[in-house]
């Protein structure tokens, strides 16, 4: 069974979703691939994951590195999990290319930039799974789910150095 709860960020509401193991997603209203994850049958309930989560998000909209990750339940191809295992490795402040994390799962399978891209894209666990830190390979900020202005937002909280860099 999949719970569901709601968080009032201050870049717009998020949906969260956990099962038994963790969180299954987070997501902020309107965001492609909004619930990609979240199964018909579901209900409301702030499970321990949930919880959690809340409190990292309080952390992390406060300005502050998080101290401690809730479970995380993936639910994808082993493929996108290895992307978003990666991503879970990308400090605070920093950001990486796609082609970096190609290069770096390169050494198991042969990967290349744009199916990083897309396993970037279809992350269901926006922000603590930082996909906000990953930028094309001329440094431009490109696309993010949840919308450019707050992939921006994100990055600037994070003390992101942004002056210069390209938008696509």
């Amino acid at each position: 069974m999949l719970y569901t709860s709601r968080y009032p960020s201050p870049l717009g509401e998020i949906l969260l979703s956990a099962d038994d193991g963790g969180l299954t997603g987070l997501w902020f209203d309107g965001q492609k691939y909004f619930a990609s994850t979240l199964s018909s049958e579901h209900g409301e309930k702030e499970t321990e994951a949930i919880a959690l989560a809340k409190e990292w998000l309080d952390e992390y909209f406060q300005g502050r590195v998080p101290q401690k990750t809730p479970p995380l339940s993936l639910i994808g191809t082993d493929f996108r999990k290895s992307v978003w295992q990666f991503l879970l490795t990308i400090p605070y402040g920093t950001t990486v290319t796609y082609g970096t994390i190609a290069k770096a799962l390169s050494k198991e399978i042969r990967v290349s930039p744009r199916a990083v891209g897309g396993a970037v894209g279809h992350n269901p666990i926006s922000l603590i799974i930082p996909c906000h830190r990953v930028i094309g390979a001329d440094g431009s900020l490109t696309g993010y789910a949840g919308g450019i202005d707050r992939k921006i937002a994100l990055l600037r909280l994070e003390g992101v150095p942004l002056k210069g860099l390209p938008l696509r």
